[in-house]
């Protein structure tokens, strides 16, 4: 089990395997103003991999052209939790549709016990 932390985007051949879970830090939870400052990334052995996102360029795109390309890759499925935020930061922030995706929000939600009182 490591950590590898990346400034600015993920390094050149760098390959995760068929599936990656994925979230995402931010300033803030308004995307059009809150930068995105971190993308972690495992691909479930173990390991981490911690992308310091650089400063926004030019119309508050920022350039991260490997972790672009693994977002819209189609071979990968992609995890979130929630991803819904996650998948619009990048979308704002690095100009990606990620997919293919998988969401466990709504899995985890159908299957926790309701609490009482509740339902």
């Amino acid at each position: 089990m490591a950590e590898f932390l990346y400034k600015g985007d993920l390094p050149d051949g760098l390959s995760l395997g068929p599936v990656v879970a994925i979230d995402s830090e931010t300033m803030g939870l308004n995307i059009g103003r809150d930068r995105l400052c971190l993308v972690q990334l495992s691909g479930g052995d173990g390991n981490a991999h911690l992308v310091q996102m650089p400063m926004p360029g030019k119309y508050g795109r920022m350039e991260a052209p490997n972790l672009a390309r693994l977002l819209a890759d189609p071979d990968v499925l992609k995890l979130f939790h929630f991803g819904r935020f996650d998948i619009a930061v990048m979308r704002h922030h690095l100009g990606v549709l990620t997919a293919p995706v998988y969401c466990t929000k709504s899995p985890r939600a159908s299957c926790a016990p309701i609490p009482t009182g509740m339902g």
